[in-house]
């Protein structure tokens, strides 16, 4: 049986009509915005104090999906924060909003006053900088900003020390590495790379989902039927690491090699940037595009692929084409801290041009990568003898060392001291990251283990591209392995939750994230 709705529930679309009607009527209304995820004393003091200040108190909060607090958060639904709210005597009004920040809510609501606690008197706490932009938008609706409360508390740090939230292993690793890092500092780190300049090189690839409904088998053949519903063309390959690491830097460029099909150019010009765009056109080589062929995904559940189509040239690109390319990365790599480098072994990259890009690049961030197209031919070692820092996933490993149950971590560290190699991870999943650091002669290096974060996997495709793009830069910034680590699972916690290459990263969401995990 359904519970009945409380009338304090006002929905978002709503929310305008009803507070000009409340205006109307001479009342004052004052608003409070927050996730309220776990109501305590603090948050009790703070409502009853701004309900003090008007006539009418109405709370918005953020909707689930745009909870950015880490993973596993919130720790309870939008319908229980929300019901808990509504049972509240001195709360009048709740709103449920579809955005992550209050801006959208104070536009709707348009308060007499709009609320924060007593905390964010003290301009340290406000880690993101959003108050000067909700006191600019309360302002010009013709409002104030006041604040309220006395009793400090945060649902982060009491879901984080006595919940069952994050999971131990989880809980662990953010505690070891809350010893050395604050929030600050963590925040200041992940903005220490915005001066970085980086050159992407490798395959772009275009990561195409065709949606449709399977209807059953055929009645003659047995082959799947399915009726199409809609086509979605993404950046995928190194194009995607190339946008991860434009959120994070503003000094990046991007350098590969596309056909001339009618389609790419105005794909790539909403993309790349004129002064990004390092890519050669050429009329002989095919644009390499990966369809995926999926059925419409379901609330909360992996997405489910049916098979899988790949286009793509079978021949490496012309001899003048590859000299063209060889030119433009030389002239780049002069005038870059960083390259990043993605060889996803579908013939672009030739043993010379690889010689040369590990000759040449200042600090090489390399991942070679196995797929279906090149399996057991693009072995990391086999192609390359030097980086600076390297990621290979389990199945990478396991073709490189030739053997299906090795000690990952000898292994790993095995292959850094090969490659020289100041940094080198192992992404195993859902399982876990291990991460290595330290000079290329030292016999035992500095060694880290971090869980997995984000257990609802909406799609793994590209979640290892957004680990190493993230964790190369934090490794081209010279930070911290247990840090470095950290910054690259809460971007792959991020891409898990995205299908394929829909969008990029996001940098607030990652340190909000990274925040919240750290908060003690």
């Amino acid at each position: 049986m359904t519970e009945p709705r409380s009338p304090k529930i006002v929905a978002f679309a709503d929310a305008r009509t009803h507070c000009d009607a409340l205006r109307a009527q001479g009342r004052r209304i004052v608003q409070s915005h927050g996730i309220y995820d776990l109501i305590h004393p603090g948050h009790i003091a703070h409502l009853e104090g701004a309900r003090a200040l008007g006539d009418v108190l109405v709370v918005s909060v953020p909707s689930d999906p745009h909870v950015h607090k880490g993973p596993g958060r919130p720790y309870f639904t939008e319908q229980l924060r929300l019901r808990s709210l509504a049972a509240l005597e001195c709360v009048d009004f709740v709103v449920l909003v579809p955005h992550a920040g209050a801006i959208e809510a104070i536009e709707a609501i348009r308060p007499a006053v709009f609320c924060r606690g007593k905390e964010y008197e003290d301009p340290e706490y406000d880690d993101s900088g959003s108050l000067q932009e909700e006191k600019q938008t309360v302002e010009r609706l013709g409002g104030v900003i006041r604040f309220a409360g006395a009793i400090k508390f945060s649902s982060t740090k009491l879901l984080n020390l006595y919940f069952e939230h994050p999971t131990g292993p989880i809980r662990e690793f953010c505690t070891g590495l809350a010893l050395t890092q604050t929030r600050k500092s963590f925040s200041e780190a992940v903005e220490s790379l915005a001066s970085l300049r980086v050159l992407v090189v490798g395959e772009a690839i275009f990561d195409r989902y065709s949606t449709v409904r399977v209807q059953g088998l055929t009645s003659k053949n047995r082959i799947l039927s399915g009726r199409f519903l809609n086509q979605d063309t993404q950046c995928g390959g190194a194009l995607a690491a190339f946008r991860h690491v434009r959120q994070f830097t503003p000094h990046a460029r991007f350098l590969s090699v596309v056909g001339t099909e009618p389609w790419v150019n105005p794909f790539l010009a909403q993309h790349l940037r004129p002064e990004e765009d390092l890519v050669l056109r050429d009329a002989r080589s095919t644009t390499i595009v990966k369809e995926r062929f999926v059925e419409p995904r379901r609330e909360d559940a992996e997405l489910s692929k049916l098979f899988s189509v790949n286009y793509l040239d079978p021949d490496p690109p012309a001899s003048n084409v590859q000299e063209d390319f060889e030119r433009r990365f030389r002239q780049a790599a002069a005038e870059c801290d960083a390259v990043l480098l993605l060889d996803f072994g579908h013939g672009l990259l030739q043993p010379h041009l690889r010689e040369l890009i590990q000759d040449v690049a200042p600090f090489l961030v390399l991942n070679c990568q196995t797929n279906s197209n090149n399996h057991g031919f693009n072995i990391l070692p086999r192609q390359y003898h030097r980086a600076h820092v390297f990621t290979l996933d389990e199945q990478e490993i396991l073709l490189a060392v030739g053997h299906r149950q090795p000690d990952f971590q000898a292994e790993l560290a095995r292959l850094k001291t090969q490659l020289g190699a100041h940094y080198a991870w192992l992404t195993r999943g859902p399982i876990q990251t291990l991460g290595l650091c330290g000079k290329p002669q030292d016999a035992s290096p500095a060694a880290t283990l971090c869980p997995t974060f984000e257990p609802e996997v909406v799609d793994t495709v590209g979640a290892g591209d957004a680990f190493f793009s993230v964790a190369g830069l934090a490794a081209a910034r010279n930070l911290p392995l247990d840090l470095a680590t950290f910054m690259g699972q809460l971007a792959g916690a991020q891409a898990v939750r995205i299908v394929g290459n829909a969008r990029p990263i996001s940098k607030p969401i990652l340190i909000k994230s990274g925040m919240s995990l750290l908060e003690r």
